[in-house]
């Protein structure tokens, strides 16, 4: 396997993150890996303009993950995911990696990149994280990597369509969190 290569996201990375981001989680594409919501939701998974924000707005970061490249061109983009300062805790969201290459290793390495950001850049003891609570597979996969259920809930956003179109009315996110 090539080296992973990390990076932070800019203005002309938006389109092949939107490209990214959709296919590890929405329509047949998404299928092919494990991450899919496909059955949960439609339409998009991230909105070119809320991702512009967060590449722009302070203590934020869309990180991306590539491999090759080199100092003069840029590697594949094979994941993704934004990290944030949020008050007392780094957040971590919007996590993808391309579906045809998922269970390979390369989401446990973003996520410790991410995990060492808001540790050693930031100063942050805790990361935390929303997770939709119908998706165990998933929630276990954090668990695994030291990631707790809080217990907290959060409302899924019904009718903003920024953020997908619902298939089920039942809707919403659990709040996971890890000391770092």
């Amino acid at each position: 396997m090539l080296p992973l290569n990390f990076r932070d996201a800019t203005e002309a990375d938006i389109p092949a993150l939107v490209s990214l981001v959709t296919s590890a989680y929405r329509g047949d594409a998404s299928r092919v890996g494990w991450t899919t919501e496909a059955d949960l939701l439609d339409g998009q998974r991230i909105d070119p303009e809320v991702l512009r924000q967060d590449i722009l707005r302070p203590r934020s970061t869309v990180l991306i993950a590539e491999r090759g490249g080199s100092d003069s061109k840029a590697g594949e983009l094979v994941a993704c995911a934004h990290v944030a300062a949020d008050r007392d805790a780094g957040y971590f969201g919007m996590f993808s990696v391309r579906p045809d290459i998922q269970g390979g290793g390369l989401g446990k390495a973003v996520l410790a990149e991410a995990e060492r950001i808001v540790r050693d850049d930031w100063r942050l003891a805790v990361m935390r994280m929303t997770v939709i609570d119908l998706r165990d597979e998933l929630i276990g996969f954090y668990e695994r990597r030291g990631y707790r259920r809080t217990g907290a809930f959060k409302p899924f956003p019904y009718g903003d369509v920024r953020f997908g179109i619902p298939l089920r009315d039942d809707l919403r996110f659990e709040v996971l969190e890890k000391t770092l």
